[in-house]
């Protein structure tokens, strides 16, 4: 499974360390992802997602049903 938010659908981005010296050399910032389940009432079954801090918050304030049909219209949840 790829480092990919599967509410948010944050990935790796590319960037530059730079050294006192102002050297650059290439290096990727990954999301803050945990790996996390949630009961899904409707389907009275357990669900596991690879989801970013930012999806945690959202699945708080919007609920689980609601942010997990957008993010299957969006594209970053194949199923559920």
């Amino acid at each position: 499974m790829s480092r990919i938010c599967q509410v948010t659908g944050k990935k790796a981005i590319t960037g530059n360390n730079v050294s006192h010296s102002k050297r650059r050399t290439k290096r990727k910032f990954y999301p803050n992802l945990f790996i996390k389940k949630y009961y899904l009432a409707e389907e009275e079954k357990w669900i596991s997602l690879k989801i970013s801090a930012a999806g945690m918050r959202l699945i708080n304030k919007n609920g689980l049903t609601k942010t997990l049909k957008e993010a299957k219209e969006k594209g970053y949840i194949a199923n559920y």
